[in-house]
């Protein structure tokens, strides 16, 4: 079993070798020559468990790694027509964007960039606004992340505990680089005006931070305790209005109004994208369950109106169960949804 000081030792190598920032490195090596002073000290143990969990943390951070952006403005094209039915005006947007980025890293400008507006998508629940930040992401290459803030009372959540509390950690902004592993990745600030009342105005100051460029180069999280550098990460936002968003907040966010659907368009995304999806998650052959066209409008609006998908979604999903529960038992093995047995499935 390894002593302290072969422990030790061992965290100083792992420091020294990967790839910080060399002021980062520095500070490290000094706490750790100074823990070398206290293996016979009753504080040591604590203190090494607390500096491990730190060192663990900073070597997993992408301090320089990042990956390589597609901004072919065709396969975007492609990646947003295949997840998302119609928004037309708010795919035209997205190319927009993505066609300004591709212009000023061929000229070199990249800092430029940075000065663009986040986009926001704001609209109902369930019209899509997860999953378009999503699409975005997929279509660009990049890693994806998402941080809800739906019932956030807390700055803390976002930029960390100091380590000098027990079980401290970093905030949800640095668990998100740690996951994707990119410093380049999409990250989803998600109903960013479902915060509480309480957090709402400290909430806001941190969100200006992460979103104004010349802040966000030296992001200080209190538990990382050393500016990390987040102006590479494509930060988007989404709300369900823009009501409760402070205006500092909003004069760095590009609102984009995400539309309520038609039962027609219901029912074309109903039948093209989610049925076969959900067929094929359910492990049911594709051919074998059939709903006829006439059946549609039913499954569309079992309760009345609904501007976004889910309700949708979720009748769709009890039916594909209830047809995999027949075939497990033995019953039937295809289906073929009509009028007259609809309402057995959506039961």
């Amino acid at each position: 079993m390894a002593t302290p000081i072969e422990e030790i030792k061992r965290l100083k190598i792992d420091v020294e070798s990967r790839d910080l920032p060399e002021e980062l490195k520095k500070q490290v090596t000094l706490r750790l020559e100074q823990l070398s002073g206290l293996t016979d000290s009753p504080t040591f143990l604590p203190e090494f468990d607390r500096i491990n969990k730190y060192v663990d943390w900073i070597l997993t951070l992408p301090w320089n790694k990042r990956s390589q952006d597609n901004l072919d403005l065709e396969h975007a094209r492609q990646i947003l027509d295949k997840n998302h039915h119609g928004l037309i005006e708010i795919k035209e947007r997205v190319l927009e964007y993505l066609s300004v980025m591709k212009l000023k890293l061929e000229k070199k400008e990249g800092e430029d960039i940075l000065r663009a507006p986040i986009l926001c998508f704001v609209g109902l629940v369930g019209t899509g606004k997860t999953t378009i930040a999503s699409s975005i992401a997929e279509a660009m290459g990049r890693q994806f992340a998402r941080i809800p803030f739906g019932g956030m009372g807390d700055p803390l959540d976002l930029r960390g505990q100091s380590r000098m509390y027990a079980e401290s950690e970093p905030g949800k902004i640095i668990k998100a680089l740690r996951t994707t592993g990119s410093k380049n990745c999409v990250v989803l600030l998600d109903e960013i005006d479902r915060v509480t009342d309480q957090g709402r105005s400290s909430i806001m100051g941190v969100l200006v931070e992460l979103l104004d460029p010349e802040q966000n180069k030296s992001f200080i999280d209190h538990y990382i305790d050393y500016p990390v550098d987040l102006s590479e990460v494509l930060f988007i936002a989404t709300a369900n209005n823009t009501n409760n968003i402070s205006t500092a907040v909003l004069d760095r966010l590009e609102p984009i109004q995400m539309p309520s659907y038609t039962d027609s368009e219901k029912i074309t995304i109903g039948k093209s994208y989610m049925l076969p999806k959900l067929i094929r998650q359910a492990g049911i052959p594709v051919d074998s369950f059939v709903i006829e066209d006439n059946v549609w409008p039913q499954i569309v609006r079992p309760l009345g109106y609904d501007a976004g998908m889910r309700t949708l979604e979720r009748s769709i999903q009890a039916m594909v169960r209830k047809a995999a529960w027949k075939i497990v038992q033995g019953q039937e093995k295809t289906f073929r949804i009509t009028t007259d047995n609809v309402k057995q499935f959506l039961q």
